[in-house]
């Protein structure tokens, strides 16, 4: 057969040349690029036993030169172990096998999970060899050889006890003439012989990772979800309306595929109560909503139905809780069950933790003794507004009074409350009497926002702006915390908080007032885009 290059699809044909009239070399390296395996789990290959006999190729490919050697090889192998001898058929480069290690198409449709449908024959190409040169064989090998975890790539031969059979990878080995110089040189020297054989193998469901599986499962092109919160034993999913008639399914493969996964569970509604906490539904699993989680050495332990935990924002604690030196003072307004306060406390900080959910607050106090930290951290249990006008402002009073000047330490406030934080900006207007501490003295605070602008570092501090009547230009910066959904980010704006707006008698023109000195300067919008896109 021959390959015109208007027969060719546009990969088959570089420069105008022909597939057929390519050099071997340069097709078989586009084989090697294009042909990718897929990933496994790290669970043994269940092997059906078969005879073993040589033959020219695995794969027979389409192309004239090939075509005529591959007729004059018998390309035969013996399934099983009965006595029935059966023909590879050829396949064609364009219709090469890229679902070979993919589950069976008629788990299509399934929603309740049957792990038997999943049982899958291959036939992938070995390389018999003396047991006793294996271990140095298979070093030299190494890109010839089957890499894929849970699949062994030295098996027992079913008939020569003083034989093992390598596994090759059927994407690379396409042929004898596979084998690079070197890795012929090794197999002379070793007095191998380079033919290939077939070997026949049957996969089972626990071959296939969870991603593997919903993609054979889902209707076709749908989205897959393979990635899940991890809060202890928990998976928290959300998943989409397409997905939802196979949440059973799709929580019990979650618990299969990820070791100390005992509980899959889904989000049945956004965070927009007053306690942060969301209705879930249990998909599969025990029902035991306990948890432990450890995040940056420290532990926490809490109800996850009944408090607000979110592990994507790990590294987003670490960043805020760098900021603080030994000594300062944080206040962390929406404190959870104490992602902030905590490891704050541990570097000698003085902490006042706040949160308006009771079932937070208890768990902050557990925590605080579980860390540790409960000397060093006083622990509140009002709604945001009365925290800041409350024991807030009596601590400021103090930390901002006539003997501030001789204090070394910084005030940090932390608003982690994204959908509502800037809100409560408005309880900063006033919040002080008497004469305005030194600029530098003044409270930094740390709050969090939405936003769904083409511009959110802008949007973010326009909303900050308006709430508090003043401009940030000279003294906030903005930074992107994570993307939250398509078009929706979430991000942190860090400022001073100017004291004409802290101190109740401080009336100056808006227009002259001095500044705070900088935190750092303002990102611009391409600074938030590059920064983005690197997250992203």
């Amino acid at each position: 057969m021959t390959l015109s290059a208007d027969d060719a699809n546009s990969d088959d044909v570089i420069q105008g040349q022909p597939i057929h009239q390519r050099p071997f070399s340069e097709l078989h390296q586009s084989m090697r690029i294009l042909w990718r395996p897929f990933g496994f789990l790290r669970r043994l290959l269940k092997l059906e036993s078969c005879r073993v006999t040589e033959s020219e190729s695995l794969i027979p490919l389409a192309w004239t030169s090939l075509i005529q050697k591959l007729s004059r090889a018998p390309s035969i192998f013996l399934l099983n172990q009965r006595k029935r001898f059966s023909t590879m058929p050829e396949i064609e480069t364009s219709q090469r096998d890229s679902d070979l290690f993919s589950p069976p198409s008629d788990v299509r449709g399934m929603t309740k999970l049957d792990r038997t449908a999943f049982k899958k024959t291959v036939t992938i190409p070995v390389l018999k060899v003396r047991k006793e040169i294996v271990n140095k064989l298979i070093r030299s090998l190494k890109r010839a050889a089957l890499q894929r975890p849970g699949i062994k790539r030295v098996i027992d031969d079913p008939e020569d006890k003083e034989s093992r059979l390598i596994m090759l990878d059927p994407y690379k080995m396409l042929t004898n003439d596979s084998f690079e110089e070197a890795e012929l040189r090794i197999l002379k020297q070793l007095n191998v012989s380079p033919q290939i054989s077939k070997y026949n193998l049957e996969l089972t469901y626990e071959n296939f990772k969870s991603e593997e599986i919903l993609r054979a499962v889902l209707p076709e092109g749908q989205d897959v979800t393979s990635g899940f919160s991890r809060i202890g034993h928990i998976a928290h999913l959300n998943l989409r309306d397409h997905q939802l008639p196979f949440k059973h399914l799709i929580g019990q493969v979650m618990i299969d595929k990820n070791p100390g996964i005992t509980s899959a569970v889904n989000k049945i509604n956004n965070i927009d109560n007053t306690y942060r906490n969301f209705q879930m539904e249990v998909l599969s699993g025990e029902e035991n909503m306990m948890t432990k989680v450890r995040e940056n050495n420290y532990i926490y332990e809490f109800d996850f139905s009944k408090v607000y935990w979110n592990p994507r924002l790990s590294t987003e604690h670490s960043r805020i809780t760098e900021l603080l030196k030994p000594g300062d003072v944080l206040f962390d307004v929406f404190a959870g069950v104490g992602p902030f306060a905590i490891p704050v406390a541990k570097k000698n900080c003085t902490v006042f933790a706040n949160d308006l959910n009771p079932e937070s607050y208890k768990w902050l106090l557990h925590n605080c003794t579980l860390n540790k930290v409960e000397k060093k951290v006083k622990v509140f249990n009002l709604d945001g507004k009365d925290f800041l006008q409350g024991p807030v402002r009596e601590e400021l009073m103090q930390q901002l009074g006539p003997l501030s000047k001789e204090r070394k330490h910084s005030v940090h406030i932390v608003m982690n409350l994204p959908a509502k934080a800037i809100e409560f900006l408005s309880a900063f207007k006033s919040l002080l009497d008497g004469q305005p501490c030194g600029s530098e003295l003044l409270p930094i605070v740390h709050c969090y926002s939405f936003s769904k602008d083409a511009h959110p570092a802008e949007d973010v501090q326009q909303q900050a702006e308006a709430v508090l009547g003043i401009s940030l230009d000279a003294c906030s910066s903005v930074h992107l915390v994570r993307n939250v959904a398509p078009n929706k980010e979430m991000l942190c704006i860090t400022f001073r908080v100017p004291a004409a707006v802290l101190y109740r008698n401080h009336t100056l023109d808006l227009e002259s007032h001095e500044d705070p000195p900088p935190l750092k300067r303002q990102r611009t919008d391409k600074a938030f885009s590059e920064e983005k896109t690197t997250m992203a």
